[in-house]
């Protein structure tokens, strides 16, 4: 009885010890302090290479965005090795990933003002590319969910090979495989999300 409960007391208190280490690693989604704690860390080079482009009041949005991409994980934090026809994570190097990132952001910040679409549709464009700002700028120049998953069927249809993904209990983006239809919508929350916490 005495070993019973020895065991049950020393498995409470490592448990208790588990999720306190957790708790100031920020390492456990649900017991996290901050969720953006691992992206933030990249704001300094993020803002710097904005003022490349003199779009420093950008820096908020870029760090939504790496959120919404990695949580700011891995060597490729920005998702930029598609934005060059790669592979996912072919780049392994943060700093060339923002730098890559941010001149994909200016981009389609530019083309999107100058077909005179919303700011939605340019987030949504960073994950989707500067054809969905065409698309966009061709029914009404306002983006919107239904918008993006009849583009990423468009992209579908024409690269069916390419683009698949399985229809599961776990797959939500099915039959719209082509990018992310509520990418813009993440990206705006976490940017209120950042925001509020300032």
């Amino acid at each position: 009885m005495i070993t019973r409960r020895f065991i049950l007391y020393l498995f409470f208190f490592g448990m208790v010890a588990f999720f306190t280490y957790c708790y100031w690693n920020n390492d456990i989604p649900f017991f996290q302090r901050d969720p953006f704690v691992k992206v933030k860390k990249y704001t300094p080079v993020i803002h710097h290479e904005l003022a490349t482009y003199h779009l420093e009041k950008y820096t908020l949005v870029l760090i939504a965005l790496m959120q919404q991409e990695s949580h700011g994980k891995g060597g490729d934090p920005m998702q930029s090795s598609e934005s060059l026809g790669l592979p996912p994570n072919s780049i392994q190097d943060p700093n060339r990933s923002i730098k890559i990132g941010v001149k994909h952001f200016q981009n389609v910040l530019q083309y999107g003002k100058k077909r005179k679409v919303d700011f939605a549709t340019i987030l949504q464009a960073y994950n989707m590319g500067i054809g969905y700002i065409n698309y966009v700028a061709d029914h009404g120049g306002k983006h919107s969910e239904d918008l993006a998953k009849q583009f990423s069927l468009l992209q579908v249809h024409k690269h069916p090979s390419f683009y698949t993904c399985k229809k599961t209990f776990f797959q939500f983006r099915y039959p719209y495989c082509y990018g992310d239809y509520s990418y813009s919508e993440k990206v705006s929350k976490n940017i209120s999300l950042l925001t509020a916490s300032h």
